[in-house]
């Protein structure tokens, strides 16, 4: 158990290490106070949902792993959740997909609509947090040839569209009744396995499908979409129809939001690199922060060098106000509570990390071309005490400081989730 008092000491050291530098460790504290993470809800279920629970997994989705403890039932999740919650600094918001639903009859993806999300708003009130919602355009008999808004048959395109909608209607709901912006996230699965003919048709299909979704006007303080691209998936290999570009030129032209998945890229791009690029042009970024390896694979977030880029670029273009941060991750193979407190607190730290640094004093030195200065500085402090400081952000926030959390992770698997199975 790490004592209050040693913690506090530690940081009183670092917080003298920090200020010979002219960086104020109180000020970082408070700004990462304000970040709040969008976490995801599909790692306590495996993205199984309650309205077909059984339906196989598609759109290049997979899930590995069998740790006991699913959760099967909306109780069990929002308990899980409320878990995950408690050790992780801060307050956050949860996001949902329209397979969430929880209704008191059988209902398709296009029938599901804010009635259906009441258990979730009530929970989100009593939590105290957010809620950000998807679409759920996977995993349903309807997605046919891998195909949904660009598909070739208007009835398909129909079903998809008023799916769309509904995904509005219910992130405006979140808006209103949690008085805090929800944002919906829109990721299809639609492209060819093997090398198409047309690659133009499809895309024109699928401007007029997100354009018929759009097309109510909500008021942004409670909603706006964002729209996420990827390279490639699981099946369509050879053409993905929401391509990136097409998403960044949709996400510019239409004066929404533009998703950046980290694993929906080629493992030589820096995916941070896209921030700057987009944003003198762009309404803001949506981030799905997820660790690939070798491929979009939604390992668990850690502290690692990728994520740490993602985080200075944010905190040095000063972008997190332009920036809504999500988590999107799922492994089966450990406990699905410590996968979100893992992933969270592994988002925060980097963010911390970016903050505890003089950048106004790096960013002259940069502009009088000073480069000895800029590389010295920043390869010292990759060494300065950041980790006390993180401690002590934990600690006010009456979370667990180190480890101890897994202490109370053990307690949980054992007298909650162990004896779901």
């Amino acid at each position: 158990m790490v004592k209050e008092q040693e913690v506090k000491s530690a940081y009183e050291v670092a917080k003298e290490r920090y200020a010979e530098i002219g960086v104020d460790t109180e000020k970082a504290i408070e700004q990462l106070s304000k970040v709040k993470l969008s976490i995801h809800s599909w790692q306590g279920d495996d993205i199984h949902g309650f309205l077909n629970p059984d339906q196989e997994l598609t759109g290049g989705i997979g899930v590995s792993g069998n740790y006991p403890g699913i959760a099967r039932t909306p109780d069990e999740l929002t308990q899980d959740l409320h878990e995950g919650l408690s050790l992780i600094p801060g307050k956050h918001k949860i996001q949902l997909h329209t397979l969430y639903a929880v209704t008191d009859r059988k209902k398709d993806f296009d029938e599901v609509g804010p009635e259906d999300f009441k258990y979730w708003v009530d929970w989100a009130k009593e939590e105290g947090v957010g809620l950000d919602m998807n679409g759920t355009f996977f995993s349903h008999p309807k997605v046919k040839h891998n195909f949904t808004l660009a598909s070739p048959e208007k009835e398909i395109r129909d079903f998809w569209i008023k799916v769309g909608k509904q995904s509005r209607a219910i992130s405006n709901y979140f808006g209103e009744e949690l008085g805090q912006q929800s944002v919906n996230n829109f990721w299809i699965p639609d492209g060819f396995k093997d090398n198409p003919i047309d690659k133009l048709s499809p895309r024109k299909r699928l401007i007029e499908s997100l354009d018929e979704i759009i097309k109510e006007k909500y008021d942004e303080k409670n909603t706006i979409e964002a729209f996420e691209g990827k390279l490639f998936g699981t099946g369509i290999e050879s053409y993905t129809v929401g391509s990136h570009l097409f998403y960044n030129n949709y996400a510019i032209t239409r004066d929404k939001l533009w998703t950046i998945d980290a694993g929906h890229w080629h493992p030589t791009e820096d995916v941070s690199d896209k921030f700057s690029a987009f944003m003198p042009f762009g309404k803001g970024l949506m981030l799905h922060v997820s660790r690939p390896v070798r491929w979009d694979s939604d390992h668990v977030v850690i502290f690692d060098d990728a994520l740490v880029r993602i985080a200075r670029s944010l905190v040095r273009d000063d972008l997190l106000s332009k920036t809504n941060i999500g988590l999107d991750f799922f492994d089966a193979t450990i406990n699905r509570v410590a996968a979100w407190v893992i992933g969270a607190r592994s988002t925060q730290k980097a963010l911390l990390q970016a903050m505890l640094a003089p950048i106004d004093d790096l960013k002259k030195a940069e502009n009088e071309y000073d480069f000895t200065k800029r590389l010295a500085v920043t390869e010292e402090l990759k060494s300065f005490p950041f980790g006390a400081v993180w401690d002590e952000f934990c600690q006010r926030n009456n979370v667990p400081v180190g480890l101890d959390w897994m202490d109370e992770i053990r307690r949980y698997e054992k007298t909650v989730q162990f004896k779901r199975n």
